[in-house]
């Protein structure tokens, strides 16, 4: 089945032609910024990629195809807000004004690399959650934080098409559902959750559809259209700010590359599936788009291309040039306060990092 011909929220079509008037917000310098930070997101993850397979970067969750959705994300957030992401979301992150070298350093093994800012002040945005949809009960606590607070604030948390299929994510829901909070959840509907299609996934004919249970409203997105999915999940924080409650955003998409390095698709899924979605990815849409409006030219994307390519290699550089972490600091992330018997286990590891860097024995 193609999902793209499926009927969902959408104003560009595959080959970026316009299927309805484009929203009022929707300038041309709007979606030359999107298509930019596309491409960039882009290259970063090239990079990525390239680095995990030289052993500079441990085991790597691509973004290749969802582009559109990390970026939407992102923009539409205010500083003010509270993400609370799952590990495919490099994209949002930076688009919320996080440093590349902070996504290199947490697949890098440093967890410093979760401890992130808007231009050095503070963040309340949560770090990656790797284990499957345990961040949706996070944002659920964050989003009645917010309420009882009683700013016009909102939170929004993402999750894979898999999570849906787990009880935190039912769970959060329900909750959302039931005590009316500024919540939006955001689906990225790859259509492969590891090895596991979306059609063993649910019976449902959309995910969208588990909204109903909820109670909360839930909209089907085409997830290669950042025009749709800018224009939804602005109106849906927009909603939340105003104490109109929670929404759920299935955003479709396709996942172009393998769920990680650690992982080859190709023993699962077929090369004629791969390529017909490669025909409905986000990049090339609204470069058509763009191009058809005398808006983007070739010349342009060898421009920026460039910059991009030197953007991404002085975060690399700055990553590779952070001194790493002592050994002992894998206790000290551990507990607030060490139990006593991680005392003994810490001095062991200073001593024997002492005895390999030829030190005395401590």
């Amino acid at each position: 089945m193609n999902v793209q011909a499926t009927s969902m929220h959408r104003y560009l079509d595959f080959q970026g032609q316009l299927l309805s008037p484009l929203p009022a917000w929707a300038d041309i310098p709007t979606l030359q910024g999107f298509y930019r930070d596309m491409v960039l997101t882009r290259v970063y993850d090239n990079k990525a990629v390239a680095l995990q397979r030289t052993g500079k970067l441990g085991t790597y969750p691509s973004h290749l195809g969802s582009e559109a959705i990390g970026i939407a994300v992102g923009r539409a957030l205010r500083q003010d807000d509270v993400f609370v992401p799952y590990y495919r979301d490099m994209p949002a992150m930076w688009a919320r004004g996080i440093a590349m070298e902070k996504n290199l350093q947490y697949w890098g093994g440093d967890e410093r690399g979760s401890d992130f800012a808007f231009n050095d002040q503070p963040c309340r945005d949560l770090p990656f959650c790797v284990p499957i949809a345990t961040q949706c009960t996070h944002a659920v606590g964050v989003a009645a934080a917010l309420k009882i607070q009683g700013g016009h604030h909102a939170a929004l948390v993402t999750c894979g098409d898999g999570a849906t299929s787990k009880g935190d994510f039912l769970e959060s829901i329900n909750c959302a559902g039931a005590w009316n909070i500024p919540l939006v959840f955001v689906i990225n509907n790859n259509q492969w959750a590891i090895s596991v299609p979306r059609k063993l996934q649910c019976g449902a004919e959309f995910l969208s559809d588990k909204a109903k249970g909820a109670g909360i409203p839930g909209i089907t997105v085409d997830g290669n259209d950042i025009i749709a999915m800018y224009d939804i999940i602005m109106k849906s924080l927009d909603r939340a700010r105003k104490g109109k409650g929670a929404t759920l955003i299935e955003a479709v998409s396709y996942r172009l590359g393998d769920h990680t390095t650690a992982d080859d698709a190709s023993r699962y899924r077929s090369e004629d599936e791969l390529q017909q979605a490669w025909q409905y990815e986000p990049v090339k849409r609204l470069k058509a788009f763009l191009v058809s409006q005398s808006a983007w030219s070739e010349d342009d994307e060898k421009h920026w291309l460039a910059h991009c390519r030197k953007v991404v290699e002085e975060a690399v550089e700055r990553y590779l040039a952070i001194a790493p972490q002592p050994p002992e600091s894998a206790f000290d992330y551990l507990y607030e306060q060490p139990t006593d018997d991680m005392h003994p286990q810490r001095d062991a590891i200073i001593n024997k990092a002492m005895r390999m860097q030829g030190g005395r024995h401590g």
